[in-house]
């Protein structure tokens, strides 16, 4: 790549951040539009039979598949560092992801189950390590690097808003496979726009200058140091402790597509004006919020300047409005409860808006803070135990999704709102050790 090409901006950053950014739009495109139908295909929705799964093993099957697939993001990132590269993990990802999703568009559990693995393993190679590509656009300290994470946070939470109104209303409202089947279609749409695009993606430290082209021509993988310095130590420790906190994040987080969608579909009114829409259309709604309020956010930090809060206060906020989110809905819950009448769609969009608010300051802000605290060798790795931490947290996401078969929802909320609540409390307390531990790094 030339210089020409590499001092190429988009919107004041770097050109390879749109490559990054429509890549993973049109790859969570695919996912949030078949988790939207996940539970409610197992379980069976009010407009569509499904395949009749009780609600404690649909949404345990839910979470096992979506810890898998987070989980797989550690071996991802192992694979691209040692293997195959980064750029080349991505790739092969994305036509594993799409397979799986045609997989699911076929009737029949083998195929169902089938597509899942699939896309465990497509997503495993792809997502830690497109958003660790993201990271090497920047240099450590360019003051662009928080405002670029969320940038390219606006282009997930872009599939994620306009998928799940496709996919919801052709699995809904026609067949559940054809719904699939549209979520394939979009991540073959991922992979034509990143090989358009690889040209762009050249790190920063690595585009050409005579001195980096002689060095490059003498030096090899033997010539890395040994080992981590102790405050190259320091900062993993740190990042691993922000890992664990959003471990509760996304466990509370995660509802959405386990316990809040089941909330929607028979709690919620889903009448408008004579129209019945799909439950599953709820799945736009936090997206939607989050593109909203994204480039708000990005300008935020930016104008804040020296006064921005570091990455453990933003992770506490995080924890602090996800935890807001279910007290709001509480009493709607108990509403339901009592009356056994379907509560107002504001309800979850209030939630929803809580909950986004809670996503900026918290996701976009670590995957940019493993990118900072990680050493260049194992940045793929440390992505992937961050995704580690997303994983569990959807497993337990779906275990306490479970208990909605044997508990009212308002208690499964209150619940998450305690457990947030409590972890929020912690987090306040330990913010002054890990940045201690940052040494330096905001």
């Amino acid at each position: 790549m030339t210089d020409a090409q590499a001092a190429k901006q988009w919107f004041g950053h770097p050109r390879g951040l749109f490559t990054c950014f429509f890549t993973e739009m049109w790859e969570r495109a695919s996912y949030y539009g078949m988790r939207a139908l996940l539970v409610l295909y197992m379980t069976g929705s009010v407009m569509q039979p499904g395949l009749g799964f009780p609600d404690a093993k649909a949404t345990k099957i839910y979470g096992l598949y979506t810890m898998l697939v987070y989980l797989m993001g550690i071996p991802g990132g192992y694979v691209a560092d040692k293997l195959i590269g980064h750029r080349r993990a991505v790739l092969v990802g994305g036509i594993i992801i799409a397979l799986g999703h045609f997989s699911m568009a076929v009737p029949g559990l083998p195929f169902f189950y089938l597509g899942l693995l699939l896309i465990i393993i497509g997503t495993g190679l792809l997502k830690p390590n497109v958003s660790t590509i993201v990271g090497t656009l920047y240099t450590r300290d360019d003051p662009r690097r928080d405002s670029g994470f969320s940038i390219f946070y606006m282009g997930i939470n872009t599939g994620a808003f306009f998928a799940p109104l496709v996919t919801g209303w052709l699995g809904q409202k026609i067949n559940w496979h054809i719904g699939f089947a549209a979520a394939g279609v979009g991540m073959v749409f991922g992979i034509i726009q990143y090989v358009m695009g690889q040209k762009y993606l050249t790190p920063v430290e690595e585009r050409p200058t005579p001195q980096t082209v002689a060095i490059e021509s003498t030096k090899s993988v033997a010539d890395e140091p040994k080992g981590f310095t102790r405050q190259e130590w320091g900062r993993i420790t740190a990042a691993c402790i922000l890992t664990l906190f959003a471990l509760i994040f996304w466990a509370g987080f995660e509802q959405a597509g386990s316990s809040l969608t089941l909330f929607a579909d028979r709690a919620t009114q889903l009448v408008v004006l004579g129209f019945t829409y799909p439950s599953s259309w709820f799945q736009s709604v936090e997206p939607l919020f989050v593109i909203i309020l994204s480039l708000f956010f990005a300008w935020f930090w930016l104008m804040l300047g020296p006064r921005e809060p570091s990455s453990p206060a933003k992770f506490t906020l995080g924890l602090f409005f996800l935890s807001l989110s279910f007290l709001l809905v509480v009493p709607a819950a108990r509403y339901f409860q009592q009356t056994g009448q379907r509560v107002s769609p504001w309800w979850l969009i209030g939630l929803y808006f809580l909950q986004a608010v809670g996503e900026l300051c918290l996701s976009p802000v670590g995957l940019s803070m493993v990118t900072k605290l990680s050493p260049a060798r194992v940045v793929g790795l440390m992505m992937g135990v961050w995704f580690f931490a997303t994983a569990m947290g959807n497993y337990v996401a779906g275990w306490v999704a479970g208990l909605v078969g044997t508990r009212p929802y308002s208690e499964v909320f209150m619940i998450a709102f305690v457990t947030a609540g409590v972890v929020t409390l912690i987090l306040t307390v330990l913010i002054p050790v890990i940045k201690r531990l940052m040494a330096g790094v905001h």
